[in-house]
């Protein structure tokens, strides 16, 4: 009985990819930028645990409801076969209820929090649940998912400041570019699959212009947080911080370069320090102020 509950835990575990913890960065590090934007460096404690929290287990949640929508598609796709439910361990509808359950109690921890971010949180569970099925109907599903991801940092704007100011929308969009093309050196890894089975994708949609056009990407998104440094009048302490992202930047285009899967693999998990980069050039200018 207890092996049998041990497995079923695992299966859920792996379900909801907690043994793989690089998701849950890049969706916080721009929530904890928004945050410490948002306060000046000193985020309220509520609020601080409620979006951590709710990341882990939104985060959770999508890559729960990813699976459910891929459930006809991981199975001939060399990476993903052995999720748990493309390997038949656990069923589509096991799998439903356990969305449900993460959603909610997420949903739990938002309602701590003032009324404009509790309407926000509607949006941000829509954009969740349905950017797995964008595959199907866009060439662009990263670009869904930046805007499903990105929205923790309006999210954190308005829990913080119950406003959201012009510079979380310059934040916003920096983010969705950003997993615009994080997700397509991910995509890039999937890309021979994709084509076999019919899966739309960036990689796909870009060709072979996909690191030019990331190239051009990557530099927007350098010149938008430059212009965040800017309207928050921030110190060298965060331009330096902008200038390592450049570089990782540079780092990731050395390893996409002869699009080796495995490369393309390592460059997209080369974006957590991205981020961290530039969460740790904001502690560091809020704190010298």
């Amino acid at each position: 009985m207890m092996e049998r509950v041990k497995d079923r835990a695992t299966q859920y575990w792996l379900l909801a990819r907690f043994d793989k913890p690089i998701g849950i960065l890049i969706l916080l590090w721009p929530a904890l930028w928004a945050l410490w934007v948002a306060s000046s460096g000193k985020p309220n404690t509520l609020v601080l645990t409620v979006i951590c929290l709710g990341v882990v287990l939104m985060r959770a949640a999508g890559c729960v409801i990813n699976d459910y929508a891929d459930r006809d598609f991981d199975p001939h796709v060399e990476r993903t076969k052995q999720r748990p439910i493309a390997a038949g361990k656990v069923t589509p509808k096991e799998a439903l209820l356990f969305f449900v359950v993460l959603t909610l109690c997420a949903f739990a921890l938002v309602l701590l929090l003032n009324i404009y971010t509790i309407l926000l949180s509607f949006v941000g569970a829509f954009l969740a649940a349905s950017y797995p099925f964008m595959k199907r109907y866009t060439q662009l599903p990263q670009a869904y998912l930046g805007i499903a991801f990105g929205w923790a940092v309006p999210m954190s704007f308005s829990a913080q400041m119950n406003a959201i100011p012009a510079v979380a929308w310059v934040m916003y969009l920096a983010v969705i570019l950003w997993a615009l093309v994080y997700d397509t050196m991910y995509a890039m890894v999937d890309k021979d699959d994709d084509l076999k089975i019919g899966v739309k994708s960036t990689a796909i949609l870009f060709g072979d212009y996909d690191r030019h056009i990331m190239a051009v990407l990557q530099l927007i998104i350098l010149a938008l947080l430059i212009t965040i440094g800017v309207m928050q009048q921030c110190g060298w302490a965060y331009y330096l911080s902008v200038i390592c992202a450049a570089g990782l930047s540079v780092y990731q285009q050395c390893l996409i370069f002869h699009r080796n899967k495995a490369h393309c693999f390592k460059a997209f998990l080369n974006n957590n320090w991205f981020g961290l980069a530039i969460f740790i050039g904001l502690v560091v200018d809020y704190w010298l102020r």
